[in-house]
């Protein structure tokens, strides 16, 4: 939708005169046909009192949302202490209406906080729209010298976490009638009964407190100090992850989910101050194995961290002092000392170093002391660089660089160290028992227009890849999707509603700039997006494809309620990955040049290795460049090329609903697509070669036996069995083979066998119809000279 329209579609009514007059200062672009200084200061006049307009209305909601908010806080406290002084039976207790009544005065702040989150992401997008359609049309350049006034005036800079921390505790009182729910924030209970299912999705910047807010209704938002005041840094992580500089295997282990693979990371939660610090250690474990993954840390005095990590302070000196003080069990102070001194053993002979820091805000979702839903949401997400690779001294001989703390977005760091992702994280994790489906309310949330699902996705592995250019070959999936807009429009009703209200709210969608007639009409050349549109239209069909394949493949291996949820059974993503059907073209969605990589593996290898890999690849790039000259000069029919706008000329399209677009890595990269490798695979592969090579020898065994019949025709039919019983073996083993070294380095290739069965069974028929047609020939002989 165009961003004239969608200002008119998206604007509260009340406040309809507070909004940018973006139509005005479009007229007042069109009304002078020579621009002069007179003209550009008319402008700036108009654009400074429309500026001054939108600050000054934000400034009014904001304080007028800050009385509402407390005159609410003070009757609910009166509702609650009437409630729990006064017996139910007295005339005066609370009634269920006024419960009620609490929550629909809540429900219109969080309304109220919704639509001013909009109307500052509307009117900076139309403040930046316009100033950049004045300077294409005047080519006067106004956007530095008005991105300063923006920045006095920062109207869209307002941080609306304080409001969503007051109006999460409000509304869950309300919700709850006096009595919220208490417990250890930190407890999830016993969980061998449970089936845990976490999905991690990215969310636009404009969504983000539209989805707070929603959320806040259903969940309360966890406070481990509920008696400290809101401060921005308590809500701050950072996490320093090591790895080897060399072989950087821990960030491959992560990225390709080998078993056993390890992720290691320093913690902390708020400021720089902190004094503890939490060192950490995730293991991947798979599915066969009967493991689950699993998260396990101790706490570290951040004065002992270099001391540790060098190997200087021993783990039993490390817990010392809570064995003399004894305020923990001998189980637990043994457990963490054990995880201590592996972390310790993996730093010193892998040689890990601090390689990435990852810093973001969370905000967590979660009844206390109840782990059955909890949800994360990560924002202002930074990748920073912490290696002294390049000759720079980034940590030094230090655990940690200290140039920074929790300062976003860190503009005393050069570009080259880090990487400010562009969405918020959301991270979902149910605990549901064997049976049980998600709350609706989660369906609804996960299917909705306002997230982008990301399974697997990394902040270390993002981060890593993304600062490590020249050093990490071995991309993550997700990598070509980042430059693609992930808004969509909206697919059902979901969202924010007034109390009374009709009419979904939300205003999440695309802003694309006006039509081309109103450009072509102020003099600017046509602004020509059908190929970002196309790119993002095939992106969408793809994952749609992909989804729709996957529940259809689900439910025929009733996996798959009839609700919208997915039963405890369900299959991930990688086995989602791997049932998908072959496409005709026969490519994967992410497509590497795996030959490239293998022969930087062999480089690395060097050697008379090197050599051979070498030659063996550059054979095969002339071969195909010559096969593929070949058939461009053989006469044949070819289709006419009539480009994207064939539809439009009355040409149908080619492209059929779901077509998945290939996406190639970049020149030396390579794609990591999830793959799943099981025993059973392995075993398959093994069963597989074994019928061939039973086959095989069954029809040497046939051809043998027409030897002992001594005549020419016998001789004649065992060579034709004999023949395609080894072409069949060779063909077998050599299949076995590849396939072998495909699984063992996990790359995603079609692993079916398409050409083998039919050419097997197309030789034998050969040699049957061989020997028959001699002997019936001979015989047929033989009876005419008898006859």
């Amino acid at each position: 939708m165009r961003f004239g329209q969608q200002l008119k579609s998206s604007l509260v009514k009340d406040w309809m005169f507070h909004y940018i007059d973006y139509d005005g200062l479009k007229d007042a672009l069109r009304t002078h046909k020579a621009w002069d200084e007179a003209a550009e200061q008319a402008f700036v006049a108009k654009l400074e009192k429309e500026l001054d307009k939108v600050y000054s209305f934000t400034r009014v909601k904001s304080e007028e949302i800050i009385r509402r908010i407390g005159a609410s806080d003070k009757e609910v406290s009166d509702v609650v202490a009437r409630a729990d002084g006064i017996e139910g039976s007295a005339p005066d207790a609370p009634s269920e209406d006024d419960f009620e009544l609490l929550e629909e005065d809540l429900s219109d702040i969080i309304a109220d906080v919704h639509d001013l989150a909009k109307f500052a992401q509307l009117n900076y997008t139309g403040f930046q729209k316009i100033i950049k359609k004045h300077d294409k049309a005047t080519r006067w350049v106004l956007k530095p010298v008005f991105a300063t006034r923006l920045h006095q005036k920062p109207f869209y800079k307002d941080n609306y976490d304080a409001f969503v921390l007051k109006l999460s505790r409000l509304y869950d009182t309300v919700r709850t009638r006096g009595k919220p729910v208490k417990g250890d924030s930190s407890a999830g209970g016993k969980q061998q009964n449970f089936v845990r299912q976490t999905t991690k999705y990215w969310v636009h910047p404009d969504n983000l407190t539209e989805l707070k807010l929603i959320i806040l209704k259903h969940l309360p938002v966890l406070v481990f100090t509920p008696s400290k005041e809101f401060s921005v840094d308590e809500s701050a992580i950072t996490s320093i992850y090591y790895d080897n500089t060399d072989t950087w295997e821990l960030y491959e282990g992560r990225l390709k989910k080998t078993e056993g693979a390890e992720a290691i990371r320093m913690r902390w939660y708020g400021d720089m101050s902190s004094e503890t610090i939490f060192v950490e250690r995730k293991t991947h474990r798979e599915d066969w194995t009967g493991e689950e993954s699993v998260k396990a840390r101790f706490k570290l005095k951040e004065k002992n961290m270099n001391a540790y990590l060098r190997g200087e302070l021993t783990p039993e000196k490390v817990f010392e002092k809570d064995r003399r003080e004894a305020k923990r069990p001998e189980k637990d102070i043994a457990s963490d000392e054990q995880l201590a001194r592996e972390i310790q053993y993996r730093v010193l002979t892998r040689k890990l170093v601090p390689v990435t820091r990852s810093f973001y805000h969370r905000t967590a979702f979660q009844l206390p002391g109840d782990a059955r839903v909890r949800i994360s949401l990560d924002t202002e997400l930074t990748m920073v660089r912490e290696d002294n690779l390049d000759g720079k001294k980034r940590a030094g001989d230090n655990w940690r660089r200290m140039d920074i703390g929790v300062d976003y977005p860190f503009n005393q760091l050069p570009a080259e160290d880090l990487e400010r992702f562009p969405y918020g994280v959301l991270e979902v994790k149910l605990q549901t028992q064997a049976g049980q489906e998600p709350p609706d309310w989660i369906r609804e949330l996960t299917a909705s227009h306002l997230v982008e699902a990301v399974p697997k996705f990394s902040k270390y592995i993002h981060g890593t890849a993304t600062l490590q250019p020249d050093r990490i070959n071995l991309l993550p999936y997700w990598a070509p999707q980042m430059d693609v807009d992930i808004r969509k429009p909206v697919s059902h009703k979901f969202g924010i509603e007034r109390p009374g209200a009709s009419n979904d709210i939300s205003t999440s969608g695309n802003l694309d700039d006006e039509s081309e007639d109103e450009d072509v009409a102020m003099g600017l050349p046509p602004a020509n997006s059908q190929e970002d549109d196309d790119r993002l239209k095939r992106l969408r069909e793809a994952r749609d494809a992909m989804e729709q394949t996957d529940l259809d493949r689900l439910r025929d291996y009733g996996t798959v309620s009839n609700g919208n949820g997915e039963a405890p059974n369900a299959l991930d993503v990688e086995e989602r990955i791997a049932a998908q059907p072959i496409a005709q073209d026969d490519y994967p969605l992410y497509d590497s040049d795996s030959e490239d990589e293998d022969v930087e593996e062999a480089r690395r290898v060097g050697g008379w290795h090197y050599q051979h890999v070498l030659v063996k690849h550059k054979a095969k790039q002339v071969g195909n460049a010559l096969g593929s000259f070949l058939l461009s000069i053989v006469p044949r029919p070819r289709p006419t090329q009539v480009g994207g706008g064939g539809a439009s000329l009355g040409v149908p399209s080619w492209k059929q609903p779901g077509e998945i677009k290939k996406f190639k890595a970049p020149k030396g990269k390579r794609i990591h697509v999830p793959v799943r490798v099981e025993p059973k695979v392995q075993l398959a592969t093994e069963r597989t070669f074994l019928s061939w090579l039973e086959f095989s020898i069954l029809l040497g065994s046939i051809a043998a036996t027409l030897l002992n019949f001594g005549d020419g025709l016998a001789l004649a039919a065992a060579w034709a069995f004999t023949i395609v019983a080894c072409l069949s073996l060779i063909y077998s083993a050599s299949l076995f083979l590849w396939r072998v070294g495909m699984i063992r380095r996990r790359r995603a290739v079609t692993y079916h066998d398409k050409w083998g069965p039919s050419l097997l069974c197309l030789g034998l028929l050969a040699a049957v119809v061989v020997s028959f047609g001699f002997r019936i020939g001979k015989g047929g002989y033989n009876g005419g000279i008898k006859g």
